[in-house]
């Protein structure tokens, strides 16, 4: 899989590294190592799981240092075991030190997503429910939490308020009704915008349902409960559900023949993956 261009991380990466250098720039760094010395560092990882972000993390020591040379070692999305080496860069021994935390803090959360991801998706194989993540990610970091997702062998909801219509609970309270709702709608929007609707009873799936919506979002619905929800539905609207899901349900809903299984955990709980950067001993010294 291909990484999102640098339009979308470039900013992030500086912003990162601001906050790290602060008012006075790498102190440590600065007095123990001469601007001039060359050094190479490799990325490991430390644990088994799903690579994602690593050309995104790297590019921390392209912006530190133009002529600085990155390898990478493994794909992205690639199932990785503990110990193995996932990138190689070659730049002056100031720039690697500088940017380690900026590059694994990137690569751990990508990865750590991806690896959430990937243990979920493993659980539906066999059913045609995807896996998808939320709105639910870190400000800023959207796009590339998203990403992760992908690489995961996960899929998107919406990026943003403006992909499709989603009528939640407070939109129903303030239109008065899900027909209210989808009605005034559909008043408003163009021709191509779907509508979906979160329904947390059977008379609001019934009522979504005789409105003719595209898509049906279960909320926090019980097993017992959305199993006669599919019967109601009868193949007339894509189902999702959602709702604190863990991947130990993933499979139960995906058997009862739901569409779309969203997760906001995956952008918002999974933990980090543990990777660690270690140079080699310097040849010179300052």
């Amino acid at each position: 899989m291909n990484s999102p261009h640098p339009i979308f991380f470039d900013e992030i990466i500086i912003s990162a590294l601001k906050e790290d250098f602060g008012r006075s720039g790498d102190l440590t760094t600065e007095a123990l190592v001469g601007k001039d010395v060359r050094a190479t560092g490799r990325i490991y990882a430390k644990q088994d799981g799903c690579i994602a972000g690593l050309e995104i993390a790297i590019r921390t020591f392209n912006l530190l240092e133009s002529g600085a040379e990155t390898e990478i070692m493994v794909p992205e999305g690639e199932s990785v075991s503990a110990g193995t080496v996932l990138s190689v860069i070659r730049a002056s021994a100031r720039t690697i030190l500088a940017g380690e935390r900026t590059a694994l803090n990137i690569l751990g959360r990508l990865s750590g997503i991806a690896t959430s991801t990937r243990d979920v998706v493993k659980k539906v194989e066999g059913y045609k429910a995807r896996i998808v993540c939320t709105r639910k990610t870190t400000p800023g970091m959207r796009a590339l939490e998203k990403y992760a997702v992908r690489t995961g062998g996960g899929f998107n909801h919406r990026f943003g308020l403006d992909d499709a219509v989603l009528i939640k609970e407070n939109h129903i309270t303030v239109a008065g009704s899900v027909a209210n709702a989808v009605r005034g709608v559909r008043s408003r929007i163009g021709h191509l915008a779907k509508v979906e609707v979160e329904v947390e009873t059977l008379d609001q799936l019934k009522e979504a349902i005789s409105e003719k919506v595209d898509i049906v979002m279960l909320d926090n619905m019980s097993y017992e409960t959305a199993c006669q929800a599919m019967e109601i539905i009868d193949g007339k609207a894509l189902v999702e559900v959602s709702g604190g899901l863990t991947k130990e349900d993933a499979e139960k809903y995906a058997a009862i023949g739901v569409d779309i299984i969203s997760m906001g955990r995956l952008t918002h709980s999974s933990p980090a993956f543990d990777v660690s950067l270690i140079m080699d001993p310097l040849n010179s010294s300052r």
